[in-house]
């Protein structure tokens, strides 16, 4: 077998490689805030009302487990073929559900499906385990009121950036209580899976500052519920990873997606040129084949509709 990066780009992608690169030089790169004060000013300027989409999403407060979490649901017309549990990124100190919905109102319509987005707490005024305990509850919750609440059992769960490390971390908490098997598939779209800076990916992003908001109180942070590319991976269900090549998280990554393979896991890994951070957020060719590849592999694993 030769494995090789350019063996795992589809070649037709390379018509988008041209305005990938053209916007990402325009935006002038993705970087974070490198401080509390940055945090701060970055969210006063994203505090702008998300845009709405119709019919607009519900709110309701999920409860399992003694614990409550805030979520927003964007059912389709008629009966759901299945539930998609999204999970938003933003370095796990920013963002939220509501910034979804657009997206999330397009995934509802174009599949049948319902999709439940969680506004999970945020770092640094709730660090970790705050964001995966949210997490986890929301994941509980539809595995108990699902069928009564969409009519269907069939979930799915998936996320961008931070939102693909809890959907790992969401996962893994539910397989240990022995109920992974009620999520179908995870789709994850370029986490980050190693918060500890010991793996040669994780040195990478060591030093950023989204580290130190989320777990700068932690000692060990090789723990699968911070770092799940060090969990057993074993008993958890499918999963499609997709990430750039110009991603600084690509090793990460191509890294989780080997450890979920040898562990036996069935895993379709897909990797954009030229791609950078973040890029399905985009309006580009690139993003929206992404996104396109995405929609598709869930359609493929929600039931027919009827």
């Amino acid at each position: 077998m030769r494995l090789g990066l350019t063996s795992l780009i589809d070649v037709e992608l390379a018509a988008h490689v041209e305005e990938c690169r053209a916007a990402d030089a325009a935006s002038g790169g993705v970087r974070g805030p490198g401080s509390l004060a940055e945090l701060r000013e970055l969210r006063a300027k994203r505090d702008a009302v998300p845009a709405r989409c119709d019919p607009s999403a519900v709110e309701l407060v999920a409860e399992a487990g003694g614990r409550r979490v805030p979520v927003r649901i964007l059912a389709p017309e008629g009966i759901a073929r299945g539930v998609y549990l999204d999970i938003h990124g933003g370095g796990f100190y920013l963002g939220s559900a509501a910034r979804g919905d657009v997206r999330n109102r397009q995934l509802a319509d174009a599949l049948g499906i319902a999709v439940v987005s969680v506004d999970y707490r945020l770092a640094p005024e709730d660090p970790w385990p705050a964001a995966p305990d949210d997490c986890e509850t929301a994941a509980l919750w539809l595995v108990e009121q699902a069928a009564a609440r969409f009519g269907t059992t069939r979930l799915m769960i998936g996320g961008f950036s931070a939102g693909s490390t809890l959907a790992m971390t969401t996962l893994l908490r539910l397989r240990d209580r022995g109920i992974a098997g009620a999520f179908a598939g995870a789709a994850l779209q370029f986490g980050t899976y190693d918060l500890s800076g010991t793996t040669p990916a994780g040195r990478l992003i060591a030093d950023e500052y989204f580290i130190r908001a989320y777990v700068g109180q932690v000692d060990d942070r090789t723990v699968a519920d911070i770092s799940p590319v060090f969990a057993d991976l074993r008993g958890l269900p499918p999963a499609l990873v997709v990430v750039g090549s110009a991603d600084v998280l690509l090793e990460d990554n191509m890294a989780m997606a080997a450890r979920l393979s040898a562990a036996g896991g069935e895993i379709d890994l897909r990797i954009y040129p030229a791609a950078p951070h973040a890029f399905t957020l985009r309006s580009t060719g690139m993003a929206k084949a992404a996104l396109h590849g995405i929609e598709r592999w869930l359609d493929d694993r929600f039931p027919a509709s009827t």
